[in-house]
């Protein structure tokens, strides 16, 4: 529908989505049979990252990578599972899109039944022709046109924005489609919780130590001490805060010296999530800077985050920037 409010639209970009959906329909498929189809599990290599490779985690990029590098749609696709850029057959090196993607967010937790979820992020290449230079894939998040994630839990749901409000759709298994059904999402105007990893609390900076003291304290004009609740799968902890209100955080920390510069990856995780955020009355922050405003030098780049109700976000902030003395 929103491709009739463009009269001059080729149909490229409907197409794309469509072409991320029905791949997301696939990956659904095997994540609600894993256990029956014995797909639980590591897959004995380590990605990029340096993490464990799940046996989910290649069979959601495989699915990916083979529905949309044959689309003839896009020019150039980065994926947390290929150390490099991956690009489609020759024929397709002209097409217009760039996108960024984490195929199966959170795959840790399959096997104890946590949701989990695809997060994805479309930009339009800057070169014209061609194959499609690195240059094209290290865009900042302002010149996103979409973003969105399919979080596969007790029912699945795809969230995404083209700038214009957010979205959210429900499959429905009886008909193989996702129905509209959270038009105009918005973070209600009051935070009610806090998602994020305690255990790390020696090693975090005290500005972050600050912001998590005042989380905690009793105030009834903002309706705080806050809930804590943090799953560990950012697409089921960033879904839960957009619907009941709350604040993510991964800040930085100095428990391991590879990732003094934190650890979620801006260009397919970090990035998508903020634009949703951003177009859902909230906001995404590495606590100095707007994530959206981050021009990535590396396709694998890693950042710190906070992201959620905008007013808690820029609060963080605030402490980060001036730190207590204790």
């Amino acid at each position: 529908m929103a491709q009739l409010e463009h009269p001059t639209a080729r149909g490229h970009f409907t197409q794309l989505l469509t072409e991320i959906i029905v791949a997301a329909k696939v990956v659904r498929n095997k994540v609600a049979l894993a256990g029956i189809a014995e797909v639980i599990g590591e897959a004995g290599e380590k990605n990029v990252q340096g993490e464990t490779v799940q046996i989910l985690d290649e069979l959601a990029n495989n699915i990916m990578l083979r529905r949309l590098l044959h689309s003839g749609l896009i020019g150039i696709l980065v994926s947390e599972e290929n150390t490099d850029p991956v690009y489609p057959p020759e024929k397709y090196y002209d097409s217009e899109y760039c996108v960024a993607i984490d195929p199966l967010d959170g795959s840790s937790n399959i096997a104890c039944n946590v949701p989990v979820g695809t997060i994805f992020g479309i930009w339009k290449r800057q070169s014209k022709e061609g194959k499609a230079p690195r240059s094209d894939a290290l865009q900042s998040g302002r010149h996103m046109v979409c973003a969105g994630y399919v979080l596969y839990g007790p029912s699945s749901m795809l969230v995404y924005t083209t700038g214009t409000g957010v979205h959210g759709f429900t499959y429905d298994p009886s008909i193989g489609e996702f129905i509209l059904t959270h038009p105009n999402m918005k973070f209600p105007e009051k935070c009610k919780c806090y998602s994020a990893n305690e255990s790390y609390w020696d090693w975090w900076q005290q500005g972050t130590r600050d912001f998590i003291h005042w989380v905690r304290e009793s105030d009834s004009k903002t309706g705080r001490p806050f809930t804590a609740r943090y799953v560990g799968s950012l697409v089921s902890d960033f879904h839960r805060n957009l619907l009941y209100g709350g604040v993510f955080m991964y800040p930085k920390d100095s428990k391991d010296p590879k990732f003094t510069s934190g650890k979620l990856r801006l260009l397919y995780e970090c990035a998508p999530l903020s634009f949703i955020a951003e177009n859902a009355g909230g906001k995404g922050s590495t606590g100095e800077e707007n994530i959206l405003d981050i021009v990535p030098s590396d396709i694998h780049q890693r950042v710190p985050l906070f992201i959620g109700n905008k007013r808690e976000v820029e609060k963080a902030e605030e402490f980060l920037k001036n730190p207590s003395k204790s």
